[in-house]
């Protein structure tokens, strides 16, 4: 592992708008130099036609979704945005279309940066399409073929900022999280998903260095975000959820390994370590998420963001206009508040960021997890890891070892039913073998061969 030591190592410091390595956009965006920033996220409604066919309507649609956007940003006197454009499966496989959209929404973000200063940059995020190859082929094949072209004349075309929910490792973990196996979880994050991240984010850091962007970051999104939803559910326990949110971070760490330097994606809930650990700016979604998925840490997401973001939201008509842009109005008025606390002074951005984690940090294990003062003990703990596996089970056992505690204090509201599950998960994490060479001859025996090839890992 690249990472010995944090780059912030006092809970205090861990705050909304400052990171000790900020980026500068091609337009003069700075992330995570002082200021806290919109990420406006969307996408079409369900019903819209995708192909070929239909450019010319996808790209009056999405142009107009930013322009609109970018003219209330203007009202609201903002200094800059990032627009997040999500594609859809269509818009991978067939990559042409992604790319004629991110000219269309960049040549609105040209004109309002001309005319009103306003810096806005494109992130874009190629939905991860190796996994419809069943069993997944994340190395070889036309999927993976395509989904990097569009990263690459995306990238040309006008997008800034690279990132991708990857998904190496998924295809292992769904079953684990099903039946609370933290073992399954750990193999597919720490051996499978380690794998896979570093032979992806290889290729995406080229492809920015090439055309001159940023390699910004993943997100472990289809494992940690896919336990809260389950959690949320009721299908797993919450303390499970909470230790699977840790188990994604060294995982999602290996993009910054190979070059990525932030923001990390929205939905990557694990920025906060991201952020401890190796000090880049990062993006995070909470109560302006709810379009899209319902969560228990609505506030304290925001309490150490750089960007601010909704997730998701579908382009339909509510009382006030379009969804995309109320949901960026609520995104401003956000940060403008952050700001306002950033700019007051120091004692009054971390009263506000106190503020932002007390309102959560006691309800629920998954927001206990991302309060700075958990995040700084148990990063210290990953980053003594002698590999990859041996980092994520030191992560793995600090958060429970914090959340016992905080149970046995009553600072944690925590059901009863779950209490059982603190010791299961504690001998599943026991069991896991340091060494990662025997831990993999321990795993493959029981896992389905139909759901995975070993040499699209390179095992």
């Amino acid at each position: 592992m690249k990472y010995n030591n944090l780059v912030i190592t006092k809970a205090e410091d861990l705050i909304f708008g400052k990171a000790p390595y900020p980026i500068i956009t091609s337009r003069g965006l700075e992330i995570g130099g002082g200021q806290v920033y919109p990420e406006l996220n969307f996408t079409v409604p369900a019903c819209q036609e995708i192909s070929n066919n239909n450019i010319s309507e996808l790209r009056t649609m999405y142009s107009k979704i930013v322009r609109e956007a970018l003219e209330r940003a203007v009202a609201l006197q903002s200094k800059g945005l990032v627009i997040e454009f999500e594609t859809l499966v269509e818009m991978t496989v067939n990559p042409n279309i992604g790319v004629e959209l991110i000219k269309s929404m960049n040549e609105i973000c040209e004109e309002f940066f001309s005319k009103h200063s306003l810096k806005t940059e494109i992130r874009l995020t190629p939905n991860d399409i190796r996994e419809f190859d069943r069993p997944p082929k994340y190395r070889t094949g036309a999927y993976l073929d395509n989904m990097l072209k569009l990263f690459d004349e995306g990238s040309i075309a006008g997008s800034d900022l690279l990132s991708i929910e990857s998904t190496g490792g998924k295809e292992i973990c769904d079953d684990a999280l099903m039946m609370g196996d933290i073992r399954g979880v750990v193999f597919s994050l720490a051996v499978l998903g380690v794998r896979d991240m570093k032979f992806l984010w290889e290729k995406i850091v080229a492809i920015a260095n090439a055309n001159g962007k940023i390699a910004a970051g993943d997100t472990a999104c289809g494992f940690g975000n896919t336990a809260m939803v389950l959690a949320e559910q009721k299908h797993i326990p919450k303390v499970f959820a909470a230790i699977v949110r840790v188990a994604t971070v060294v995982r999602s760490l290996v993009a910054m390994e190979m070059g990525a330097v932030g923001p990390s994606k929205d939905c990557a809930y694990e920025g906060v370590y991201l952020k401890a650990i190796s000090g880049i700016p990062i993006s995070l979604e909470g109560k302006t998420a709810a379009c899209a998925h319902f969560s228990t840490i609505g506030n304290i997401a925001s309490a150490t963001a750089d960007l601010w973001s909704n997730e998701s939201v579908q382009n339909i008509k509510l009382l006030s206009g379009m969804a995309p842009t109320v949901y960026y109005e609520q995104l401003e008025y956000d940060v403008r508040l952050m700001n306002t606390a950033i700019n007051e002074s120091d004692n009054s951005a971390l009263l506000l960021r106190n503020l932002l984690v007390q309102s959560d940090v006691h309800l629920d294990p998954q927001a206990f997890v991302l309060a700075p003062e958990n995040v700084i003990p148990i990063s210290k703990e990953i980053v003594k890891g002698k590999n990859y596996v041996d980092a994520t089970v030191r992560g793995c056992k600090k958060a429970l070892d914090l959340i016992k505690d905080a149970v046995d204090n009553n600072t944690l509201v925590f059901p009863d039913k779950e209490k059982v599950w603190l010791n299961i998960i504690q001998e599943g994490l026991e069991s896991i073998p340091v060494n990662e060479s025997k831990f993999i001859d321990e795993m493959i025996p029981t896992l389905d061969k139909d759901k995975f090839i070993l040499s699209e890992y390179g095992l």
